[in-house]
């Protein structure tokens, strides 16, 4: 049983939370009515989740030894040791044809999406995770094709000002990972995760600063455009926008005070206050769109 839990936890089905990119094209486009799209939806959010679980298992391989002496990544299943190459090679094996598949059954653009996926990440986890900017970017490409395959992937147009919001969104979350990174691991930063000895504390907080306005701004214009008022009857939105710059600040208070910012998806749940803005925000947007 503890080995199948490892198992489990190599998967790490915790940032699964991520692939609620998938479904900004069925929620503000209103089109949760039409029980196919959402199948066809909910399919290719599966699938991202297996492919992603998949490459986070070939990250876990190749990053072993290095985890093996990280504060809290020596935990994990391969670096303990208590899951064997052999078997993590097959879990991943397994999780990405599955993964693909499901893909394929969407359409042949949401197969495309999720293959230059798992290629863009690979290359992630061979070498550019250690090329500074690149490494950050490439975070980010990876919600940008959430939102595309959740969209374009089953023929719903993206909106392009959730687009923008979206890639500010994930620049922002990138960069403070790697603030929280420098912050943790100190002066020994490199031995962990080379592309750190590269970024200083006072260039990513100018990069968060920039990245946390972006999301700002880029929420606000998508509220008050003329399109999003047309499709959602309300010119409304514009009053979720609050609970967007609470999130924003109370994440930039997590990283700088609270030592946050190193799991996104950890965070939100663990701190009550950021994860009441977050069900505020989604049930105002949810009552004011219906």
């Amino acid at each position: 049983m503890n080995k199948v839990l490892d198992l489990i936890r190599l998967m790490r089905p915790h940032q699964w939370v991520k692939n609620a990119f998938v479904f900004t094209g069925l929620i503000f486009g209103h089109f949760w009515g039409d029980a196919d799209l959402v199948f066809r939806v909910v399919c290719a959010a599966i699938g991202f989740s297996l492919v992603s679980s998949s490459v986070y298992v070939l990250n876990d391989l190749l990053d072993r030894a290095a985890d093996a002496v990280h504060p809290k990544k020596q935990q994990r299943p391969l670096a303990a040791g208590r899951v064997s190459v052999q078997a993590a090679v097959g879990l991943g094996i397994i999780l990405m044809a599955v993964g693909l598949s499901l893909g394929w059954w969407v359409s042949a653009r949401a197969l495309a999406m999720l293959v230059g996926y798992a290629v863009l990440n690979i290359a992630y986890s061979l070498h550019l995770k250690h090329v500074v900017l690149i490494d950050v970017f490439i975070i980010a490409a990876g919600f940008m094709l959430r939102i595309l395959v959740g969209t374009f992937g089953v023929g719903i147009p993206p909106s392009q000002w959730l687009v923008l919001c979206g890639l500010m969104i994930t620049l922002f979350l990138g960069f403070s990972k790697r603030r929280a990174e420098v912050l943790t691991l100190g002066d020994g930063n490199s031995v962990h995760r080379r592309v750190l000895e590269h970024y200083s504390p006072v260039l990513l907080d100018k990069m968060i600063g920039i990245t946390a306005s972006g999301v700002i701004m880029s929420y606000s214009l998508y509220t008050m455009s003329p399109e999003t008022i047309r499709i959602h009857h309300t010119a409304n939105l514009i009053y979720t926008v609050p609970f967007v710059i609470f999130g924003v600040f109370r994440y930039i208070y997590l990283l700088h005070h609270q030592q946050k910012g190193t799991d996104t998806a950890h965070d939100i749940f663990r701190d009550a206050w950021l994860l009441g803005a977050v069900v505020c925000w989604l049930a105002a947007t949810l009552a004011l769109i219906s």
